[in-house]
């Protein structure tokens, strides 16, 4: 009989074909509140670091964008102001939810002429060769089955010369430091999410998905090997997050 492949969820050891539910089922849980548990868990600071995100990009005026596992839309948003009204931007996410929320946010802030929502595997995403500026992924990446996959489709759908960029939650280089972020992370968090979103599973998930997360170097790694070059990183917050910036060639 062939051994069932596995694969993570958090600490847990889960069927490979199972994951993919898994991540869309958490998110559905806590789409509603989503954006206000980020707000509450980095004190605002997530804004910030995705403003340095897309500071990077690269992007100009009429240029096109795809973030992939974009969900409620912060980084779309901040792209379409840079690519403008003759530009193009894509939401690009698993959960419909997380894409219904970002929508309704563009439409509130009349950003939706020049962002479109597609629902999607980031392993798999439906758009052809070469035909973007740039692709980002934010806080999204942690949750995808193959990060291999992931990253060289996000290169497959760039134009030469375009950008790929990471944000995520990465390792503090400070032990000290690190060892008052992972009691932050394991008590703090799960009772907030508890309290704010009803669901203090899936922000144990989400510390536990971060610490088993590669660290800088081997993200760096991964970029290369999914055909970027030129990868740099950038440690947010003494390395609680980072920023990994990859080019096209």
């Amino acid at each position: 009989m062939k051994e069932e492949k596995k694969t993570f969820f958090g600490y847990k050891l889960v069927p490979l074909e199972k994951k993919k539910e898994l991540v869309k089922e958490l998110f559905t849980s806590v789409a509603e509140r989503y954006d206000l548990m980020n707000d509450l868990m980095s004190f605002g600071t997530h804004r910030l670091w995705k403003r340095f995100l897309v500071e990077r990009t690269g992007l100009r005026e009429g240029e096109s964008a795809i973030d992939v596992a974009g969900g409620t839309a912060d980084i779309a948003i901040l792209m379409a102001k840079r690519v403008g009204s003759k530009g193009r931007v894509v939401v690009y996410d698993l959960n419909r939810d997380m894409l219904r929320i970002g929508r309704d946010k563009c439409v509130d802030r009349g950003f939706l002429k020049n962002i479109d929502f597609v629902q999607g595997n980031a392993e798999e995403i439906a758009f052809e060769d070469n035909s973007f500026h740039c692709a980002t992924v934010g806080f999204g990446i942690r949750n995808v089955t193959h990060l291999d996959r992931a990253f060289k489709e996000m290169t497959r759908v760039v134009k030469p010369g375009g950008r790929v960029l990471c944000l995520e939650f990465s390792h503090p280089g400070n032990p000290l430091f690190s060892r008052l972020y992972d009691i932050y992370s394991f008590t703090v968090i799960p009772r907030m999410g508890e309290m704010v979103a009803g669901n203090r599973d899936a922000y144990v998930y989400l510390a536990e998905s971060i610490r088993r997360f590669p660290d800088q170097e081997r993200l760096k790694s991964i970029m290369e090997e999914a055909g970027l070059y030129n990868v740099k990183y950038y440690n947010l917050f003494n390395g609680i997050a980072a920023v990994h910036v990859g080019v096209k060639i």
